[in-house]
């Protein structure tokens, strides 16, 4: 990690405890708040998520491309992290203590509204964001460090996040359920400071590299340019698959803790539980690929996370110790699923480095966060409608075919998208070896085909 200093990382690190007070609220705490307290329509809940998420995500490339292209005394990155910081802290406070008046058809239209302004300044942090981690080094090694701390803040983040309504009832001395209202509305001022506050530290001090010769392009062209890089299009879908089947028990948690468990009580400590297992095992999993390389480290958190989740589809009232069990299981591959693909998008940025003649972060990153968010989009829009006709009452006691539809939509269907993309991931062919050899040519003279040695040839990689 001697690459990048530790200052560096560690401000570079910083927003992803933002973006968790972002992330798991709008996918977790907010449709349930919204829906069961302010009353409005799940269906449209899951409309309005699926429509902004989906808008969002058209966005992501076309933030991607234009930072790749921008030339400042700042950088590239930096002038867009800085630029979203307000208007991100804003949005979600707003998302988190809406006015009394926000209730039922107002109430989904205040969502919409301050949920659509939160995504775009999110879009407009996160890509250049990210962006910025594949440029700090291009170690093979030192790039899943890099993102092994983002992403461990991250799901601390995410952890404090899902204890936070806890410990806003004890610090206010609210009961453990209702007061929904008092409990957020204490949370908007401390997740706005946060996210101002990660957010400005990061594009104030993280040094960028010098900005890379333009190539003559348009998102068009440069999209279908990623499309073809092989390695990419492969970690792309099985990253997709993987995001779905990752979606939808984020979303219907709270659902399946109170009407499958009968353990509402519970729900922030399982999600501690479960966060806590993938923050501790991040070593583990970062070891590991150094190892046995990323895409191997990578198969074996799936496959660990599809065999613990698999039995929350058999629980039943009261299972509260097995399911906690699972939490703990199945958040050991939680981490490894954010960070390795994350450093796997980054070496295979070297490879269209090496095949077009100048680093298009911003533009991979754009594509790999239309994935991401598209199938967190369709998780919800899929999962809260199919709750709603499956005849879920709020408020009330659920049917045993509601309760069975939670049983298939939080577990089941979550373990065979996982399944799906493990196959998909296994033919991901860009290793340390190939990567190293990707390096060599670029050092040599960027672009230029040279007599293949014992190494895997870069250019069969880019179309496989």
């Amino acid at each position: 990690m001697s690459l990048v200093p530790v200052r560096t990382r560690l401000a570079y690190a910083a927003p992803g405890l933002a973006f968790a007070l972002i992330g798991l609220p709008i996918y977790v705490h907010l449709p349930k708040f919204y829906g069961d307290v302010l009353g409005v329509d799940l269906a449209v809940l899951g409309l309005v998520i699926l429509v902004s998420r989906v808008w969002d995500a058209v966005l992501d490339p076309a933030v991607g491309f234009v930072s790749d292209r921008t030339q400042t005394r700042l950088g590239r990155r930096r002038p867009y992290i800085l630029a979203a910081a307000v208007p991100l802290a804003a949005a979600m406070a707003l998302l988190l203590a809406p006015p009394s008046w926000a209730t039922g058809p107002a109430g989904a239209w205040w969502f919409a509204t301050c949920l659509g302004v939160a995504f775009l300044a999110w879009t407009t942090a996160q890509i250049p964001h990210a962006a910025l981690g594949a440029e700090l080094t291009t170690d093979y090694h030192a790039r899943t460090g890099v993102f092994a701390l983002r992403d461990g803040l991250w799901i601390l983040g995410t952890l404090v996040a899902a204890a936070a309504p806890g410990l806003a009832r004890w610090w206010q001395g609210l009961p453990a359920t209702g007061a929904e209202r008092e409990v957020f509305g204490t949370l908007a001022p401390v997740s706005a400071a946060v996210i101002l506050g990660t957010l400005a530290w990061c594009g104030l001090a993280v040094p960028e590299p010098a900005a890379p010769p333009r190539i003559a392009s348009t998102p068009v062209s440069a999209t279908r340019d990623a499309w073809a890089n092989g390695p990419f299009r492969i970690l792309l879908i099985a990253y997709g698959i993987g995001a779905l089947g990752a979606a939808m028990p984020g979303t219907l948690i709270l659902y399946y803790v109170e009407h499958v468990l009968g353990a509402p009580q519970f729900a922030e400590l399982f999600l501690g539980l479960y966060f806590l297992s993938g923050f501790l095992c991040l070593p583990v999993w970062t070891m590991l690929a150094r190892r046995v390389g990323k895409k191997r480290a990578w198969l074996t958190a799936m496959a660990v996370s599809v065999s613990a989740f698999l039995g929350a589809a058999l629980l039943g009232p009261g299972d509260v110790a097995a399911y906690a069990t699972i939490c703990v299981v199945s958040g050991l591959g939680f981490g490894a699923g954010l960070v390795l693909p994350a450093s796997m998008v980054a070496d295979v940025v070297d490879l269209d480095e090496l095949r077009a003649g100048s680093r298009r972060e911003g533009l991979y990153y754009g594509l790999w966060s239309i994935v991401t968010k598209l199938s967190a989009a369709l998780g919800a829009g899929l999962a809260l409608p199919a709750l709603k006709w499956a005849g879920y009452t709020a408020g009330a006691a659920q049917s045993d075919a509601v309760v069975w539809a939670l049983r298939l939509l939080y577990a089941a269907v979550p373990c065979a998208c996982y399944g799906a993309a493990w196959f998909v991931a296994r033919r991901f062919p860009l290793d340390e070896s190939a990567h190293q050899a990707i390096r060599a040519r670029l050092q040599r003279k960027p672009g230029r085909v040279l007599v293949q040695d014992a190494r895997p040839d870069p250019e069969s990689l880019g179309s496989s």
